[in-house]
């Protein structure tokens, strides 16, 4: 559904855009993915070299980490430190099973092993035996099945648990952990072999705040045993091939804030269930059915700061059930078949910082009628028919930190109404393909640009020269130009000791 446009659609397999955190596409190859877990790494590597003094207990961790196969126990340390080592040893992939032994009874609250290679059941014991210490657990994309949740049986008090792409649990793994009345946080993406049936263990845990079973397929029907949950503020469902069947019971969610149905076959006829939510300040409705009549929905939702409307039906008639969502802050248009005239009804959301017109229709016109948003930091017009009169509009976006026109209708001569976005951060002018070296003359004063990309342009290693003024690029992308790849590692060389990505490379 929606606009044709130039990019591809497939730029978010990481569907955690609502909450973003740990990835949402494990492997189980023991990739460095796992890197990403929770935890944030020690300081005492990046102090180290540097001039700083690292703190005596930074030395000691070290070392231990270093020495780690001389010790056999940490039992007899309090228990702060006892998680500090952990968490070195997993950041810098020393920990194994042998090693693992060494923490059996160290009163852990949190072990984050999400992507951690070769973690299975025979981690359990171990895992299990912090007791009620243990407060938080993360083995997404390990090998534990559901004979090794029967090990957390004894850790009482925990609050939040990840499983993604744990495809060895079943509902029968799921009826052990219905016990834990204390958790807050729950987590199983990508799994098949949880059901609606097995949803039923989620009754009794009265206390969850957060539920993520995005692309659980199998779950369709398992929202009757959610009732009882009403202190659920967050529920991802994205991509569970929900379809109307069952969204009445979504109505019984008054305390959510942020609900993700992206990618379900999903129509209006599902939103009519979703009006009374009123305390919603996030809708993702990315690649579902709907259209213009169901969005009369939303309009009682008053404290909605993010709405994302991707891929779908909706036009230019839909938007005028949007004017009155004044807190709306997020507002994703892409590849719909929204039309300059709809743009008008957006023009009193003056509290719009991200704003998404990713879509062939949109032309100078609806630029035009957008020029209140004054606050918004983020304008997409990837694949909208700009050209460097609408430009002009862009003067009054003094705010942006990010701006993509990329439909092939500017010159050097529109870029002139760029230049002094001094905020901007990320500027993406790629398919303009009359562009050449003056644009690269003309942005050279964006100092605080951090991405750059002007692909597809008649830009040439001669106007390389204009960068050297961008000391804090990271990203320069200029494919299909008269760029080589030593071109551009020249100049990071001598100017640019910052960047890290550069294409072609």
């Amino acid at each position: 559904m929606g606009g044709a446009c130039s990019r591809k659609r497939d730029q978010q397999d990481n569907e955690d855009n609502l909450v973003r955190g740990v990835s949402g596409k494990y492997c189980k190859s023991g990739s460095s993915k796992w890197l990403a877990t929770s935890f944030s790494r020690p300081s005492m590597d990046i102090q180290l070299g540097r001039g700083n003094c690292p703190s005596l207990m930074d030395l000691c961790v070290q070392k231990i980490r270093e020495d780690v196969d001389r010790y056999r126990a940490f039992s007899m340390l309090p228990g702060d430190i006892s998680q500090q080592i952990f968490n070195e040893l997993v950041y810098s992939q020393r920990l194994t099973d042998v090693h693992l032994e060494a923490f059996r009874d160290c009163a852990l609250q949190d072990i984050y092993l999400g992507e951690y290679p070769g973690v299975n059941d025979s981690w359990m014991g171990v895992i299990s035996s912090q007791g009620p210490s243990l407060l938080s657990v993360d083995l997404s994309g390990s090998e534990v099945t559901d004979t090794g949740l029967l090990h957390l049986r004894d850790c009482s008090n925990l609050q939040s648990l990840c499983f993604n792409c744990c495809d060895q649990i079943s509902d029968r793994g799921l009826e052990r952990i219905s016990g834990f009345s204390s958790l807050t946080s729950l987590s199983f993406r990508r799994n098949n072999a949880i059901t609606a049936k097995g949803m039923s263990a989620f009754a009794v845990l009265v206390n969850l705040v957060k539920l993520d079973l995005e692309r659980c397929l199998e779950i369709h029907g398992g929202l009757v045993h959610l009732k009882a949950l009403s202190a659920l503020l967050y529920l991802n469902l994205n991509r569970c091939n929900l379809s109307d069947d069952g969204c009445e019971k979504f109505s019984q969610f008054g305390n959510l804030k942020v609900l993700n149905l992206g990618f379900n076959d999903i129509t209006d006829a599902c939103l009519v269930h979703l009006k009374g939510l009123t305390n919603l300040e996030s809708l993702n409705l990315d690649s579902c059915g709907i259209g213009d009549e169901g969005l009369v929905n939303l309009t009682g939702l008053r404290h909605l700061k993010c709405l994302e409307l991707s891929d779908t039906g909706v036009g230019s008639n839909g938007l005028r059930h949007l004017s009155g969502l004044t807190n709306l802050e997020s507002l994703n248009l892409s590849f719909t078949v929204v039309t300059d005239g709809g743009l008008r009804k957006l023009s009193g959301l003056l509290s719009l910082k991200s704003l998404n017109l990713d879509a062939r229709h949109i032309t100078d016109t609806g630029l035009a009628a957008l020029t209140s948003l004054t606050g918004l930091t983020h304008l997409d017009l990837f694949g909208a028919r700009i050209t460097d009169a609408g430009t002009n509009h862009l003067r009054n976006f003094k705010n942006l930190r990010s701006l993509e026109i990329c439909g092939g209708g500017l010159t050097d001569t529109g870029v002139k109404n760029i230049k002094d976005l001094s905020f901007l951060k990320l500027l993406n002018l790629s398919q303009n393909s009359n562009l050449t070296d003056k644009t690269l003359e003309l942005v050279s004063g964006l100092t605080g640009l951090v991405s750059l990309n002007v692909s597809n342009s008649r830009i040439t290693s001669a106007g390389l020269r204009h960068l050297k003024t961008l000391k804090n690029l990271k990203s320069l992308t200029l494919e299909a130009c008269k760029v080589t790849a030593n071109d551009i590692k020249k100049l990071q060389s001598t100017d640019l000791p910052n960047l890290v990505t550069f294409r072609p490379e």
